[in-house]
């Protein structure tokens, strides 16, 4: 299948902005976590749950959330069950939540009246219920390269680090750019990888890099304009050195309204109002796959 020369016009040839790093100085046992309710028991859940003081309260699918609890309610569901934990939260509540999901949450805090809701884009992962989490650290990011945005960053930062897990603090518009760039890579990684069955995350940065690096250019490119912002320069590389962090990864097209649904989105509203689509290779793909 033909695809087009690599090429990312969206991103900045200046130096990268500065922003807020929690370091790991201290030792574990001088961190003060903040007490959080946790919604939703798996891996992630579990973890975080072990990074604090005793004091946290684990929330189950189904169970409210308790209204006279100060502090942070760190949500690690699946996506598509976020309306019930809306429902499930009661309002006053509402500016205390921190997603961790993956995807682009931002139609749907609109949607639901949330604002600049709290989110983390996490990069560690938790292979087995109770085992501890692994940093997502990179060779071009060997800080780390999870972040937290929001009233509750700070106090979610420290709790990961008292994990050993480092974290990032960062305003909207670096916290956006980044997860901007996460939602990049898990489309295009796991799109690459479904159209070629089998394949890891591994496989799609060794064996398929062209294409993916094609893939990448034209997302960049697309969410830039939506946007309207300009990403720093070396996104390709810095996504194929986090591929190589979990190369063991299976690839699929998942939570399609989440990830690539949104980019697929601004094909139809292009085409709609008769202007070329953004993402050819990206709706190509996804008819090939009988996704769309």
């Amino acid at each position: 299948m033909a695809f087009a020369t690599p090429f990312l016009s969206p991103i900045s040839r200046y130096p990268r902005s500065t922003t807020t790093i929690l370091t790991c100085a201290m030792s574990s046992s001088s961190y003060l976590v903040a007490p959080a309710i946790i919604v939703g028991g798996g891996r992630v859940g579990r973890a975080l749950k072990e990074m604090g003081s005793g004091d946290d309260v684990l929330v189950r699918r189904g169970e409210a959330v308790p209204l006279d609890f100060e502090g942070p309610i760190l949500v690690c569901t699946r996506n598509d069950d976020l309306d019930e934990v809306l429902r499930a939260t009661p309002q006053s509540r509402w500016k205390d939540l921190v997603f961790f999901q993956n995807g682009m949450l931002e139609p749907w805090f609109k949607d639901k009246g949330l604002g600049d809701a709290d989110q983390v884009l996490a990069y560690f992962a938790v292979s087995k219920l109770g085992e501890p989490p692994t940093d997502g650290k990179t060779d071009t990011n060997p800080e780390g390269l999870t972040a937290a945005y929001g009233k509750w960053a700070s106090a979610v930062a420290v709790r990961l680090h008292s994990g050993g897990l480092s974290c990032k603090v960062l305003d909207k518009e670096a916290f956006q750019k980044q997860m901007l760039e996460k939602l990049i890579w898990i489309s295009a990684f796991m799109l690459v990888g479904a159209v070629h069955p089998g394949a890891t995350v591994g496989a799609v940065e060794s064996e398929y890099r062209a294409e993916v690096f094609s893939l990448i250019a034209e997302l960049a490119t697309a969410a830039a304009a939506e946007k309207g912002l300009v990403f720093e320069e070396a996104m390709e590389e810095r996504l194929c050195a986090y591929s190589r962090a979990v190369a063991h990864f299976p690839t699929a097209v998942k939570e399609f309204k989440w990830r690539n649904g949104w980019f697929y989105a601004l094909s139809q509203k292009a085409v709609k109002e008769g202007k070329p689509d953004p993402c050819p290779l990206h709706t190509a793909w996804l008819r090939e796959l009988n996704i769309v």
